[in-house]
């Protein structure tokens, strides 16, 4: 039997310290100067170790308190407070909220699976993939168990498309055109953001990463020379226009149109796969369809980094992702093209729910960015400079970091995947009916309150 595929990670420490949801105000005036202050009963002895981070201006009591509140129940007074940081509420966007990125900061340091506590404190729903919730009938019994391995449970994705049916030989061999597939042991890819200024140091960081997680990092063709030699077969260099493929890859990603055939472009390179790149719009579903008869076997589709349509904000990329396979089902060519969803993917749940809206993969970008202790400013898009200083972070830094993530990720995948009692990524592509959607739930339980029927009696 295969070695199970494991994602080893080990601590990354913070290189600046990170932003705190919470901050501690401790007033000195009006104090009874207590014979014990509450100060001195901090049982993580916050106090005692306070001091000042001359670098970043920071005070140290924001990232040891523990938030136990004891002093500020303790104050006779009531002189010691706790509020959110103005700092903290002012990270991201309303996708990108503060919360995400500091999950995502804990992840990359630690590759462990946050843990809130009791209890859920999200959303009860909200837009896009908030709005899905997956079966977790298995959970009370797991016959699977996800992290610790009692039962194998495979994550593995095939990167290519296969024949709707076999055909055999007069010699009883199978003929046809040969079938060639890329296996990756987990459905994320990485992918450089667009519109981002990224060094060569954090890019030679992820090619390690992608190296050491088996998996593909999606770059431009003229950033692949800052990525070692022995990285170029996960490399997934990105051409735009004719420009010739860079030898020693294995797959490269077009934004050629779908009406080019895929086997022309694959006659001028030397790759073996050739992945096109369409943005998610209105009508995508017929695009899409049109590359796949035109011979595209992988497709990626990109959506807007809130996970938006690219030209409809108000559609989700959850939306898109099900018309898209649905309309390759109805097609009956479902089987014969992979696709690769990106864009808004910030959270581990939102691998799965991608895979059962109907994709066979996701790439991962922005959440790169902020695994680095990014804190999605926007500084550096204004050629200002950066405050955690990402152009000088070490790559073997970088890959930890990114692998952690990924790790953490992975693992998350893993229990999903065992409370639903589902043992293989692949058996995930479409399977809708093991999730709710809100949508469809609050449309069938209240659409006919209301309604009046002439001629109805009531027994």
């Amino acid at each position: 039997m295969p070695a199970k595929y494991l994602v080893h990670t080990s601590p990354a420490a913070n290189r600046f310290e990170p932003i705190t949801k919470s901050g501690i105000i401790a007033w000195e005036e009006g104090c009874l100067k207590c014979a014990v202050c509450v100060k001195k009963r901090c049982v993580y002895k916050v106090y005692e170790k306070r001091g000042l981070n001359p670098r970043q201006m920071i005070d140290s009591i924001d990232n040891l308190c523990m938030n136990c509140l004891r002093c500020v129940q303790g104050c006779p007074r009531e002189l010691i407070h706790k509020s959110i940081s103005p700092e903290y509420a002012a990270m991201g966007d309303d996708y990108w909220s503060p919360d995400i990125i500091s999950k995502i900061w804990y992840q990359a340091q630690t590759g462990k699976i946050p843990v809130s506590g009791a209890g859920y404190p999200g959303p009860f729903s909200g837009p896009g993939f908030d709005s899905m919730w997956t079966d977790m009938s298995e959970i009370v019994r797991p016959t699977r168990d996800g992290i610790h391995g009692r039962e194998y449970i495979s994550t593995a994705v095939d990167l290519g498309g296969t024949e709707g049916a076999l055909c055999f030989g007069e010699d009883g061999l199978v003929s046809g055109p040969e079938i060639r597939l890329l296996d990756l042991p987990l459905p994320i890819l990485l992918r450089m953001p667009v519109s981002r200024k990224i060094s060569p140091n954090i890019i030679s960081g992820w090619a390690v990463a992608a190296k050491r997680l088996g998996t593909f990092l999606a770059v431009g063709a003229e950033e692949m020379v800052a990525a070692p030699e022995s990285c170029r077969p996960f490399l997934m260099p990105i051409l735009d226009g004719e420009v010739a493929c860079p030898e020693g890859v294995r797959v490269v990603e077009s934004t050629f149109s779908a009406e080019k055939d895929a086997n022309s472009f694959k006659s001028g390179n030397d790759a073996r796969f050739v992945c096109l790149r369409l943005p998610m719009n209105t009508g995508i579903e017929e695009r899409v369809l049109a590359a796949a008869r035109a011979g595209f076997s992988i497709i990626h589709i990109e959506a807007s980094p809130n996970g938006s349509f690219l030209d409809d904000p108000g559609k989700t990329m959850k939306d898109g992702i099900r018309a898209v396979h649905l309309g390759l089902v109805e097609a009956g060519i479902r089987d014969s093209v992979t696709i690769i969803v990106s864009g808004g993917i910030a959270m581990a749940e939102h691998v799965p729910k991608s895979l059962i809206c109907g994709a066979d993969a996701v790439f991962v970008d922005l959440a790169l960015l902020v695994a680095l202790e990014c804190r999605l400013c926007g500084r550096c898009d204004m050629d200002l400079p950066c405050p955690v200083e990402m152009d000088k972070a070490p790559p073997p830094w970088v890959a930890k970091r990114v692998v952690n993530l990924i790790g953490a990720w992975h693992n998350q995948l893993l229990e999903i995947m065992g409370a639903m009692g589902i043992r293989d990524a692949r058996r995930m592509r479409g399977e809708a009916g093991r999730a709710m959607f809100f949508e469809e739930l609050d449309k069938s339980t209240f659409q006919d309150l209301g309604r009046r029927e002439e001629g109805c009696e009531i027994e």
